[in-house]
């Protein structure tokens, strides 16, 4: 078959390519990189397969501006790019066990906590998997796009994405041709991105087996009550952002019973105009358990200090069309509020918690791990073509999105402050330096 040969003398040439790729700013170790892919694609039954996956992730590393397949295959020498077109979008190699593994070898950060992250890919046309006509609220206006999620392990000293989601609308889940055409499974429905991102930290805690770690995500513009209550039947540890003013949530305080140990309703003040169960009407409860919290703004690069108070709340839906009940022996949970600005009376953000109240300090420095996923997300995803896929298919999305999280590996591991694990980041000599030391 045409294809066939085409797979067996393209290979001839990825031998070469691979290791004549230069690495963006040469400051990858290759060390790094070289263990990630080895633990990485063990799970790839074919050697020729494993190669073409090299070749992409030093690629992503390597290329400038978009990293589309022709960049990329002009970038190892040309000839290649039916190749990698194939490993990409058609090759059944499954995309999970390696994340997995990727996932196993981050722990050497000691992530604190799995960051949820929503992904917008701007697109044109109607034809890429997922994509349809949307409100988008961080633009400001209706967006052709596709709407993904990821899940990053988030340390301070850098964070990486290990699972990623992409939300189908209903005019895909529910159109037979389009899920043709796309070559999406039959398990995968319509799913809102919020709801994908439990699913995938249920898989992490569950199939992955890695260490639990606090899920921190922004519930702003979603169902709170709905994803707590997911959360908490999972028995996963969380810290979610919320609207105050959301509708179809209330929120109880609770304090200690000096007679019991468990705690007795305490009446909401209603100083302020605003509905009993609001996080509002809690703000005098807030108030009263202030203290400064230190942490770092990674966006920022700075240290920054800021007034947090938290109070033990029931968590309750308000009006008809609960998804299902939060589980009576799990209903006590922290709010938290943040005094970003001392001269407000309200406070800045207002997040929901399972975590003990007594860890108010960690809970909030947890929840701004947030920062650092948006600067690694800005700074090295971007720039690794997190957005740049150009095929129609629902394999290669998810495919193309595993490799660019091993190349975004491959640099935080390279650059973060290294333990006896990781060796320094060395300098990789470009090919014509390679040639010359050799001649000398």
């Amino acid at each position: 078959m045409p294809g066939e040969r085409q797979m067996v003398e393209s290979a001839e040439i990825s031998e070469t390519a691979i290791s004549e790729t230069v690495i963006s700013e040469n400051v990858i170790s290759e060390t790094v990189i070289s263990e990630i892919i080895s633990r990485t694609f063990r799970s790839i039954p074919r050697s020729d397969q494993r190669r073409w996956g090299e070749l992409y992730v030093r690629g992503l590393l390597s290329v400038s501006g978009r990293k589309t397949m022709r960049a990329i295959a002009d970038g190892a020498g040309g000839g290649v790019e039916q190749s990698l077109y194939q490993f990409i979008t058609k090759s059944p190699w499954a995309a999970e066990p390696v994340r997995r593994e990727l996932a196993d070898l981050l722990l050497r950060l000691e992530p604190r906590a799995w960051v949820v992250h929503p992904l917008v890919i701007s697109k044109v046309g109607q034809h890429s998997v997922g994509v349809e006509r949307r409100w988008v609220s961080q633009y400001g206006r209706v967006v052709n796009c596709q709407q993904a999620v990821g899940v990053w392990l988030a340390a301070d000293r850098g964070s990486c994405p290990v699972d990623w989601r992409l939300a189908l609308p209903e005019s895909w889940a529910g159109e037979a041709a389009l899920r043709r055409r796309a070559c999406i499974p039959a398990d995968v429905g319509s799913c809102p991105p919020e709801q994908c991102a439990v699913e995938a930290v249920s898989a992490m805690a569950g199939d992955w087996g890695l260490p639990h770690r606090p899920v921190v995500m922004d519930l702003r513009e979603s169902d709170a009550y709905g994803i707590c209550a997911m959360l908490l039947e999972r028995r996963m540890p969380f810290v979610v952002r919320i609207d105050p003013a959301a509708r179809g949530v209330a929120l109880r305080a609770l304090r200690p019973s000096p007679r019991a140990g468990r705690p007795e309703p305490v009446a909401e003040d209603t100083g302020a105009p605003c509905p009993p169960g609001s996080p509002l009407a809690l703000v005098p409860e807030l108030s009263r358990q202030c203290l400064p919290v230190e942490w770092y703004d990674h966006e920022a690069d700075a240290l920054r200090a800021t007034s947090v108070g938290a109070a033990r709340v029931l968590l309750r839906r308000t009006g008809p069309g609960a998804p299902r009940p939060v589980p009576a022996d799990q209903q006590e949970l922290i709010l938290v509020g943040a005094w970003r600005d001392p001269a407000r009376r309200t406070p800045s953000e207002y997040w929901l918690s399972n975590l003990p109240q007594s860890q108010l300090g960690t809970v909030y420095r947890t929840a701004m791990l947030g920062h650092r996923v948006r600067r690694d997300l800005a700074e090295v995803s971007e720039g690794l073509g997190i957005r740049d896929f150009e095929g129609r298919s629902f394999r290669g999305w998810h495919h193309h999105m595993t490799m660019v999280s091993l190349a975004h590996a491959a640099t935080v591991l390279s650059t973060a402050p290294h333990t006896e694990a990781w060796p320094p980041p060395v300098r990789i000599p470009a090919p014509r330096e390679r040639m010359g030391a050799r001649a000398a």
